[in-house]
Order: C-alpha cells, then structure tokens, then sequence
C-alpha cells in the first residue's frame, strides 16, 4: 500500500463529517470564551486528533461484523487498509491528542481523557449494550467545558450548558445508529436505539434537540 492510499483508507475510516463537525464545534466554543489564537489552535488539533482515535478505533473494533454485512464504505472491511495499521493510527493519535491537552492545563487533560475514555469504551462494546447511551451523555456533557477549561483562567461550563451538551450527546448517537439497525441486528449489536426500534429512537433524539435547546 501506498502511502497516499493509507492516509485515505484513516481518512474513511475516521468518521470524517462527525471529526470535523466536532472539531469545528471546539474552535467556536473557543472563540465565544475568549482564547488566544494559540490556546484555539491548540485545543481544536487535540479534539481533531481525539476524533480521529475514536473514530478509526470504532472501525477497528467493528471490523469483522463490517465484513459480515458486506460493507462496502468501510476501508477495513473491504481491505483497503490493514486492521494492525488502524490500531497503530487509532492509538497513536489517542496518546497525540493527550500530550497536546496537557500544556492547556490539567482540567483540560483530564476532561479530554474521559470524553475519550467514554467514546472509547462505548466502541469497545458498551454500544451493543441498553447503557449505550450513557457515554454520549457523559462526554458531551462535558464538552462545552473544553473551551472554559483551556482558558488561563479555567472553569467548567454553566449547568446549562452540561444539559445542552448531553442533550446534543443524546441526538447524535440516537440519529446516527438508525441507518444500521437491520446491519447491527444482524451482528449482534442491540444498544439502547435498537430495543427503542426506529421511530421511537427518532422521536427521543428530536425530543433531546428541543430540550437542548430551551
């Protein structure tokens, strides 16, 4: 393999429209706290590496039951990239965006590390679980408070905000497993959407964004 053709199979693997939409959320939150150019910079690299390891090792782990259900858009399964290559990237990028957390302080660091903690046990096996739920609430619960965290003045967000960032938590996983509920069942994946059914799910997740958003 190539290296161009490695770097488009981390790429398609790394779930890039949530990597980026997450990022990009990051350096705004940023921003409206009044950062730096340097502390913006900074932060927004670490959360962009800390989604590329969550979103390579989702693939990783998912990596056989992709190939069971024939899917076609996942690098791995259709062996555009080696499953020992996708756990090098996913772990090297995981300790990355740790190492550049540091420097903005040990709020951040720590934060950081649980919201990659909980996305990571979530892709080890809690999404086939009824808890499924439960890391998305916690690590964007905690993710408004990335940015007041990072500031030389470090706080956590306002209550609200935790409830605003658990609620987008909440709709992000309930809208984002309903395309793959036949493939999951099949596999054996039956998280917290998948015993709701499809319409169910989808109504929590609007009914999670109009709470949110209150």
């Amino acid at each position: 393999m190539t290296i161009l053709s490695v770097t488009r199979g981390l790429w398609g693997s790394s779930h890039p429209g949530p990597t980026v939409v997450v990022t990009v959320l990051t350096a705004a939150l940023a921003v409206s706290a009044g950062l730096g150019v340097e502390r913006i910079a900074l932060l927004g690299f670490a959360v962009f590496l800390g989604q590329l390891s969550v979103g390579i090792s989702n693939d990783a782990f998912d990596a056989e039951r992709d190939r069971a259900v024939g899917r076609r858009d996942k690098p791995i399964a259709r062996g555009d990239l080696s499953l020992r290559t996708a756990w090098i990237a996913a772990i090297g990028a995981l300790v990355l965006a740790l190492a550049l957390s540091a420097p903005l302080g040990l709020g951040l660091l720590g934060a950081h590390a649980v919201f990659l903690a909980a996305s990571w046990i979530y892709n080890a096996g809690l999404k086939a679980t009824v808890f499924s739920l439960a890391p998305f609430l916690l690590a964007f619960g905690l993710f408004p408070s990335f940015a007041t965290l990072a500031g030389t003045d470090p706080g956590v967000a306002a209550p609200w905000a935790w409830f605003a960032g658990a609620a987008l938590g909440a709709a992000i996983h309930l809208t984002n497993v309903l395309p793959d509920l036949d493939d999951d069942a099949r596999t054996g994946i039956t998280g917290l959407p998948h015993r709701l059914g499809a319409r169910p799910a989808a109504a929590l997740a609007a009914a999670a964004v109009l709470s949110g958003g209150i």
